[in-house]
């Protein structure tokens, strides 16, 4: 079949058009899937989001393994879970938070049976942000669920979450909130006493739209 110059010209912007459509329909996509996701806190961040945060971009990148190991395992264990960084949640616990969380499991949110989100529980020195001993917390709320409270725990003085697992006695709850509308951004006045160094923060949000917990491990160093 031949064409003509004109011809070959029409042909060729009609394919750029349908490109530009593709690549549009695949943003539109990709953005779809984070505006409909849930949330995280995200200062200080929680170990799911700083990973994301830190990698979601340069997820292959080899010199994470030397410069942040804790995430490299993680990201190796289950992309998908990192991806998800704002989906690490439990439907129908009723409350009994402690129940339905096992020692040793509960950044993972007592996931780690099922293989999500078990790299989170690893031990190992997992990157701090650096606060004070009184600052805010912030829960980043995508899809507005509301909050019922958060219950805002820091490790004991002394407690070393480099070398042991994380268990339920390890921590002090130092903040409980009332309830928060759907702001999509909830904040919390936290005041870690006398405690310096490496610490674990863990926040339970439990939202409002339905018998839905976030369970959220954040790495802090104070000074």
């Amino acid at each position: 079949m031949t064409f003509r110059r004109g011809t070959r010209s029409v042909i060729g912007v009609f394919s750029s058009v349908l490109a530009v459509l593709a690549a549009s329909v695949v943003t539109l996509v990709g953005a779809s899937g984070v505006a409909s996701a849930h949330g995280s806190v995200t200062d200080p961040p929680s170990r799911n989001y700083g990973c994301y945060q830190r990698w979601g971009s340069d997820h292959l990148n080899p010199n994470m393994g030397q410069t942040d190991p804790m995430c490299a395992q993680a990201w190796k264990a289950d992309p998908n879970a990192m991806w998800n960084w704002n989906g690490l949640y439990r439907n129908g616990v009723g409350g009994n938070h402690q129940g339905a969380l096992p020692n040793g499991q509960l950044c993972s949110g007592g996931l780690a049976e099922s293989g999500r989100y078990r790299a989170l529980d690893t031990v190992g020195a997992w990157n701090t942000a650096t606060k004070p001993r009184q600052f805010t917390l912030t829960i980043t709320d995508q899809a507005r669920h509301g909050a019922d409270y958060l219950r805002i725990y820091i490790t004991r003085q002394g407690v070393n979450t480099a070398t042991t697992p994380l268990s339920w006695s390890d921590l002090e709850l130092v903040t409980s909130t009332g309830r928060y509308g759907t702001t999509g951004l909830y904040q919390a006045q936290v005041n870690a006493g006398s405690r310096t160094g490496r610490h674990v923060v863990f926040t339970i949000w439990q939202a409002s739209h339905m018998d839905q917990a976030y369970y959220l491990c954040s790495d802090v160093n104070f000074q």
